[in-house]
């Protein structure tokens, strides 16, 4: 009976910290989702120059396929072999 009195009594106590934190973030939520969002919407200039970087990586990977099979083309009929015209990273589509 005694230790269930004690108990009860602590409640309030042990329980006020738990419903301070979830008011306040219940408080913070908002903002939190906000900058979220704006994270979101928004490119990070790090997040922009890996981008490209991956983007030329791959028409340059491109580029280096078609020079590849224009090589192999010259060297089984080179009579018929010009200058390379296909793809140029870096080149506007």
């Amino acid at each position: 009976m005694r230790k269930s009195l004690i108990l009860i009594a602590m409640l309030p106590i042990v329980a006020g910290g738990c419903v301070a934190k979830t008011a306040f973030d219940i408080v913070t939520l908002p903002v939190k989702a906000a900058g979220q969002a704006a994270d979101w919407a928004t490119t990070s200039q790090d997040e922009a120059d890996r981008n490209a970087g991956r983007k030329l990586r791959k028409q340059e990977a491109r580029e280096g396929r078609e020079r590849k099979a224009h090589a192999q083309a010259c060297k089984k009929n080179p009579d018929d072999c010009g200058p390379y015209t296909g793809y140029r990273a870096g080149d506007p589509d």
